[in-house]
């Protein structure tokens, strides 16, 4: 049993180096070496768990993927009204904490690895489809009686404002600060007719 936990915390270990250095250093600091070295452990128990860089580049979409989904899923569950869960699922989308500053680094590093290497791009697309038929869903909710070319229409311009600014704020945090990020999906949300009425 001890054995089962220790390769559990060494599991989690080496997850946790690989998104840190993906964050801090991108895709060219996330080298099997440096990994086991942030993970305390030798590269070949790195080695062992991932066998080349593009491994742990694809651990590091995944564990994004995870970790966003489950925290959308547990705001949709809130029992909010449909425009109250939209914004809260496209806020927590933005980059304005230092730990959503760290999934956006994350998520550009893992995109600007992902231009060469069909194998990558996939998963990206994958995992920004699934995010996009979340809007999309929660935008039907809030405005049932819209077409379905509108709302995929709309649900395509919140996730294109959201991941722009994500993308923007990794290089120019000052002029997309979070207090901006939150004015413009605010404003967009209001000017899209998808908040709640005043009360």
């Amino acid at each position: 049993m001890a054995r089962i936990a220790d390769r559990a915390e060494q599991g989690r270990r080496i997850s946790a180096a690989v998104w840190r250095l993906m964050a801090e250093a991108g895709p060219q600091g996330l080298t099997l070496r440096a990994v086991a070295a942030a993970a305390g452990c030798t590269t070949g128990l790195v080695l062992h768990r991932f066998p080349d860089k593009r491994a742990l580049l694809r651990h590091a979409r995944d564990l994004l993927h995870e970790r966003t989904g489950a925290a959308m899923d547990e705001l949709s569950g809130t029992g909010g009204s449909p425009a109250a869960v939209l914004r809260a699922v496209l806020r927590h989308a933005a980059s304005v904490d230092p730990a959503k500053q760290q999934e956006a680094r994350v998520w550009l590093g893992y995109l600007a690895a992902a231009l060469g290497d069909d194998d990558l791009a996939d998963r990206h697309r994958s995992a920004n489809r699934a995010f996009l038929s979340r809007i999309d869903r929660l935008v039907g909710q809030v405005r049932p009686q819209w077409t379905k070319a509108r709302r995929a229409t709309v649900s395509l311009s919140l996730v294109s404002l959201i991941e722009g600014m994500n993308t923007l704020a990794v290089a120019d945090p000052e002029t997309y600060r979070p207090t901006r990020q939150i004015a413009v999906l605010n404003s967009t949300l209001a000017a899209l007719d998808l908040t709640d009425p005043p009360a």
